[in-house]
C-alpha cells in the first residue's frame, strides 16, 4: 500500500508517543506513574465551565468565523494590553484549534521549500517536524546547560544566512524551563534589527507559569513587532487541554494567510470553547495564580529529588512544569539485561522496568537528557522519584 512520502518527512511526537505506550501498559494492569505529559493535573475553573454550558442553552451550536468570533478576537487583544502591554487589533488575531494549530498555520504560511528555520536546543517536540513536513531546512543551534539553555547573540548572529526565513523559541521553555528576559530579548531584538528579512515565532504558552517575575515578549520592541508572531492558548494557563484552542497575534499579512490555510484545514475552533474562551481571558484569574503556586510547590520537591539521584545535572527551571536534567552518566551502564546506549534507551528501561513514563531528550534536540513533568501530584511525584532513584542505582 503506497502512501504519500509526505509521512516519511517527520516524526510522531515522543510525547504522544510515550503517552500512548503508558496507556498500553497501564491496561495490561500495570501501575504507571505518567511524569511525561505537560498537562496540567487540575480541572477546568468552573466559571470556564459554566460560560460552555450557557453558550450550549444559548445555541451557539453552528459554524463561526474562520478566524474566530470578534468578541473573542478582541478579548485577546484586551489581554495582551492588560498583560503584555502590547497593541493589536482583532484583525491581527487568528483563533485556532489548540497552539499546535496555530504554530503549524505559521511555519505554513511562512515556509518555503529550502528556507531555513533556526531552532535553539532544546526546543518542543514539533517544531522541527512541521518545518520537515513544509520541507523546510531545520537548522538546530546547541545552547549549554552552562548558559541555561539560552541562545547568544552571537550565537544567533552565527547562524543566520540569506536563506534563514524564521525563528522559533519559547519563553517559558519546554522543555528545559528557561525564561529570557527583557534584557536577554532586546539583545536578541538587535540581531534581529540587522536581518528585515527573518520572521520570530515567540511561542508563549506557558506565559503564566512563570517562577522567575512578569513575562516579556519579544514582540514588546517596536523595531520588531511586525515580525513576531505570538502564539498562546488556554492549555496550560488554564486547565483546558481538552478544550483545545489556541491563538496567535501577527500582523495583519500573516493571520490573512493563516485564515486561508486554516479555512481549508479545519475552519474554526469549536463554538462552545470560544465562548469559553472569552469567560477565561476575561474572568478570575485566582484559579490560574492557585496553580502557579501549587506548580512553585512542587519544582521545590523535585529539585530536591534530583539533588538524591547520583550524577545527575539539572537547572532549576525558571517556568513551565518541567526539569530537564542530564542523564549520560547512565549511558553505557546495564541492570544485568537491558544496556543503556542513550536517552532513549533510559527512557524505556524506566518505562519497562520501573514503570515511570518520561520522554527522551532526543526529541527535544538534547541527547543527553530526559524531560520530566511536574504537572502531577505531590503524591505522584514522590512515587515516580523514588521509582527513578531506585532503577538508575541498578545500573552498573
Amino acid at each position: 500500500m503506497q502512501l504519500s512520502s509526505l509521512l516519511v518527512r517527520f516524526n510522531e511526537p515522543e510525547t504522544l508517543k510515550m503517552a500512548k505506550l503508558g496507556r498500553a501498559l497501564r491496561a495490561e494492569g500495570i501501575d504507571i506513574t505518567d511524569l511525561s505529559l505537560g498537562e496540567p493535573d487540575f480541572d477546568t475553573p468552573q466559571h470556564i465551565k459554566d460560560a460552555a454550558k450557557k453558550a450550549i442553552d444559548d445555541n451557539y451550536s453552528h459554524y463561526t468565523p474562520v478566524a474566530g468570533y470578534l468578541d473573542l478576537r478582541q478579548a485577546v487583544c484586551d489581554k495582551l494590553k492588560r498583560d503584555n502591554e502590547l497593541d493589536y487589533t482583532p484583525e491581527q488575531i487568528i483563533i485556532s484549534t489548540g497552539a499546535k494549530q496555530s504554530i503549524a498555520n505559521a511555519v505554513l504560511s511562512i515556509v518555503d521549500i529550502g528556507d531555513e528555520v533556526i531552532i535553539p536546543t532544546p526546543y518542543w517536540v514539533t517544531y522541527s517536524e512541521i518545518v520537515r513536513l513544509v520541507q523546510g531546512e531545520v537548522k538546530l543551534v546547541n545552547t549549554s546547560l552552562k548558559n541555561n539553555y539560552k541562545i547568544t547573540p552571537q550565537e544567533l548572529e552565527d547562524a543566520i544566512t540569506d536563506k534563514t526565513k524564521l525563528f522559533m523559541f519559547s519563553s517559558p521553555c519546554n522543555p528545559s524551563g528557561t525564561v529570557y528576559s527583557k534584557e536577554e530579548l532586546k539583545a536578541l531584538a538587535e540581531v534581529f534589527k540587522k536581518y528585515p528579512n527573518v520572521f520570530i515565532m515567540s511561542d508563549e504558552i506557558y506565559e503564566y507559569i512563570n517562577f522567575v517575575g512578569k513575562h516579556e515578549s519579544i514582540a514588546q520592541f517596536d523595531f520588531l513587532k511586525d515580525r513576531v508572531i505570538i502564539i498562546n492558548g488556554l492549555s496550560k494557563g488554564y486547565a483546558m487541554t481538552g478544550w483545545r484552542l489556541g491563538y496567535m497575534a501577527a500582523n495583519t499579512t500573516i493571520v490573512k494567510g493563516c485564515e486561508k490555510i486554516q479555512g481549508q484545514f479545519t475552519s474554526a475552533a469549536t463554538a462552545i470553547t470560544q465562548r469559553a474562551a472569552i469567560a477565561a481571558l476575561n474572568g478570575d484569574m485566582k484559579p490560574t495564580y492557585g496553580m502557579i503556586k501549587e506548580f512553585e510547590l512542587r519544582r521545590k520537591r523535585v529539585m530536591e529529588l534530583l539533588a538524591e539521584l547520583p550524577f545527575v545535572k539539572c537547572s532549576e527551571p525558571q517556568g513551565a512544569f518541567y526539569v530537564f536534567p542530564m542523564v549520560n552518566h547512565y549511558f553505557g551502564k546495564t541492570d544485568g539485561e537491558d544496556m543503556i546506549d542513550n536517552a532513549d534507551d533510559l527512557c524505556m528501561y524506566l518505562l519497562n522496568k520501573a514503570h515511570i513514563s518520561t520522554v527522551t531528550g532526543r526529541a527535544f534536540g538534547e541527547p543527553n537528557c530526559i524531560r520530566i513533568s511536574f504537572a502531577n501530584s505531590m503524591e505522584n511525584i514522590e512515587k515516580g522519584f523514588a521509582k527513578i532513584k531506585d532503577a538508575l542505582a541498578k545500573l552498573k
